[in-house]
């Protein structure tokens, strides 16, 4: 058995909900424990290994290479609005049309502790899941031949369709909700909070209710929205025991049997009776040392697959059993990477593993693959691959559409795909024969190429930037800058101008007129607000001056410098004025870790998220910075910290892993080691959406009026709290 940290540690941020501790490493735009230059984003877990087809990664849509956007004054004033968005190493902007109420007058005074959230961009507004059709990252699907199940993971329900859909028509009725609107979290068997799978044999239904840490049953199908289930699955209560269900990502069942992966705790456990007592322990537990966050399960009932994010603690990959497994810790007969032929940069991970009623094996990753049979050992390669292959025709099923969560189910003679980052399923009549073969049919959009998350503006990891006067926010995931030229002040408000990005930024900062985004290796520069669909006029890939850029995580701007932090190379890099490419460094501090950053003209602070015990705050004394005067670290009680601002004296820190925002009105009281004086959000280790409620808060940004709030990775909200 290994030790239990490193099952935490591989975990990484999911772990705080498990078992409460402080970890030492922060999450990334995949929600990982460490960052790395490399191509593509990594996936949700210390020790990351970079894959795109984690939700939240980077979607994959060419090499932007080292010629760098020409920008002069004709490419500023004639802005490029295009279709499609993504171009090699290009900015392209889209105007909206968008409408909206916009701020007339703004608020005075100061917060209340535990105050709620007035406004919510990237959504529809408060317990508003968008419709019966609006997905959020839907997850599992299941079938028995007549009804289809989804898990609409972020809006907190099941979607139940009554007959098979062919075509984008409503589901039957909702479990988790009382209606098609509502997505309010819940812990009672009428709620659910964040599900990612879901299982049926035709007379039970099974739900693995992730962040509620048990799997649900309901006795015979359910018929009324909302119906409780009538059984749960929570294990046991000390999350160190054998046969704890912990952060549960998969289940399957065939009336029988009972598996279900739980993922924190590096346990596949499996009931070989169909359960029927609250809290009934497995009959077999699979703890191998080679587990790290096992996520998938496949199976006919006689073979069994794990697909694994974190394999040999940072290799995403498969476990393939030849036999169902019936004994305690049962060795695996061999280890799949990636299918054979697929793309061997990715490690992947398999998605969906169904069985066809004739023995074919299906899988999702960045193809869908379909292997006549069983795979009898880690070279056989599957009998076809469909999707794109550099310039071939066919459907991407790749990180931009699949992902964390994906899933298959082939019923009635239908294959079924539920691809995560796509925001829909898609559906084939029969079982596909060609590798550029396009799917018939589609579900939860309007077309096959539709991603309703880009229609509907819902932003992946938001970074929020205001003057007071608009509003700028960009998304590393979504590869793109929002902007509202005012300042929205009605929810679900779209943004009016798009920015898409050839590289991801992960930091922004907004001094008087100048805007810039900071990411991997790349700095965008505008020297006058983008308003109007202007162009950045500079773009600086790979290094300014002398500095060679590692892994860019951080950018501040005032008065006096600009600055730039690195988390590879450990430094911040600070100039005098808004550098050019050929810009030497006035002076570098040296930083473990640093990550975001932020600066009012006094004071420099930076979220150095994997530094001590739960990630600290670093404040530096601007005055000080070339007299080299130590900075003020704050290991407070923090968990992974991802955003601070600092704004006319005041600090704000988005401590993440607590779902809440601290705030000391003074930052002088923070230098001096006073708890935060007020609270935003309820301290827990389960996140939660709500008014009231954070779900990974990560990104605060005051100005003066309204506090903007953006959550990270499996929320995907921007929420304002104003002054009162």
């Amino acid at each position: 058995m290994k030790p239990r940290w490193l099952i935490l540690l591989a975990v990484g941020v999911m772990a705080l909900a498990v078992i409460g501790l402080k970890l030492t490493s922060p999450p990334n735009s995949a929600g990982c424990a460490i960052y790395d230059n490399e191509p593509d984003a990594c996936v949700a877990h210390a020790g990351c290994v970079w894959n795109d087809t984690e939700q939240m990664c980077d979607p994959v849509t060419g090499a932007p290479g080292d010629v760098e956007t020409p920008v002069d004054d004709s490419t500023k004033s004639t802005p490029k609005f295009s279709e499609p968005p993504f171009g090699l190493g290009e900015v392209t902007v889209r105007i909206t049309g968008s409408t909206y109420d916009a701020v007339s007058q703004k608020p005075e005074g100061w917060f209340v502790n535990g105050q709620s959230a007035d406004l919510m961009l990237s959504g529809f507004g408060f317990d508003n899941a968008g419709g019966p059709l609006m997905f959020n990252h839907q997850g599992g699907i299941a079938s028995d031949g007549q009804h289809f199940i989804l898990a609409d993971r972020n809006n907190n329900r099941v979607l139940v369709w009554n007959q098979l859909p062919t075509s984008n028509e409503e589901p039957s009725l909702v479990l988790g909700q009382p209606n098609f609107i509502s997505n309010s979290p819940g812990a009672g068997l009428g709620n659910l909070n964040w599900p990612v799978a879901v299982a049926t044999d035709g007379t039970h239904l099974l739900v693995a209710d992730t962040y509620n840490y048990r799997v649900l049953i309901w006795n015979s199908f359910p018929t009324q929205n909302g119906q409780p289930a009538d059984l749960s699955l929570a294990g046991p209560t000390d999350r160190f025991e054998d046969g704890v269900v912990g952060w549960p990502w998969a289940v399957w069942t065939d009336g029988e049997k009972v598996v279900v992966t739980s993922t924190a705790a590096s346990q596949v456990l499996i009931w070989n009776s169909f359960p029927t007592q609250n809290n009934q322990e497995p009959d077999v537990v699979i703890s191998l040392d080679d587990f790290g966050t096992p996520r998938t399960i496949g199976s006919d009932g006689s073979n069994l697959v794990i697909g694994d994010h974190n394999a040999f603690g940072n290799r995403p990959g498969n476990f393939f059993w030849k036999t169902f497994p019936t004994q305690n810790n049962q060795p695996y007969d061999f280890f799949m990477g990636n299918a054979p032929g697929g793309d061997i940069r990715r490690g992947e991970i398999m998605w969906g593993p169904t069985f066809t009623p004739t023995g074919e094996f299906l899988v999702v990753s960045d193809k869908l693959y379909i292997w006549e049979i069983f795979p009898q050992n880690s070279e056989e390669v599957p009998s076809l691959s469909l999707g794109v292959t550099g310039t071939s025709g066919g459907y991407d099923f790749g990180g931009s559409q699949s992902g964390d969560g994906s899933s298959m189910v082939y019923a009635n003679d239908n294959l079924y795909v539920s691809l995560c980052n796509g925001n829909k399923v898609v559906g084939f009549y029969g079982l596909p024969t060609r590798a550029d073969q396009m799917p018939d049919f589609v579900i939860g959009a309007p077309d096959l190429n539709t991603n309703t998350l880009e229609t509907e503006f819902i932003m992946s990891n938001p970074v929020p930037a205001t003057n007071g006067e608009s509003l700028f926010v960009s998304s590393d995931f979504d590869r793109k800058l929002y902007v509202w030229s005012s300042l929205p002040d009605e929810s679900g408000a779209h943004p009016d101008y798009v920015y898409d990005l050839p590289e991801a930024p992960w930091d922004n900062a907004l001094h008087e007129d100048t805007l810039v985004l900071a990411g991997k290796q790349t700095v965008f520069i505008w020297d006058g607000l983008p308003l109007d669909g202007s162009l950045p006029d500079q773009i600086i890939r790979s290094s300014m001056g002398s500095v060679n850029f590692g892994e860019l995580l951080g950018v501040a701007l005032d008065d006096r410098y600009f600055y730039l932090s690195d988390k590879i190379n450990n430094q911040i890099y600070v100039w005098e004025g808004i550098p050019g490419e050929s810009s030497e460094p006035a002076f570098t501090l040296n930083l473990e870790g640093p990550g975001r950053l932020s600066s009012d003209g006094t004071y420099l602070a930076v979220a150095a998220t994997e530094r001590g015990p739960g990630g600290s705050v670093v404040i530096y004394r601007i005055d000080d910075l070339i007299t080299g005067n130590p900075a003020v670290i704050l290991n407070g009680d923090f968990n992974l910290p991802q955003g601070v601002n600092v704004w006319n004296g005041h600090l704000f820190v988005g401590d993440t892993g607590h779902n809440v925002v601290q705030i000391w009105t003074a930052i002088e009281d923070a230098i001096g080691g006073k708890p935060a004086d007020l609270i935003f959000g309820t301290q827990s280790n389960v996140p939660l959406i709500g008014s009231r409620t954070l779900f990974w808060p990560a990104v605060p940004v005051f100005d003066g009026s309204y506090l903007w709030v953006g959550e990270f990775k499996f929320s995907e909200r921007l929420l304002r709290f104003r002054v009162q």
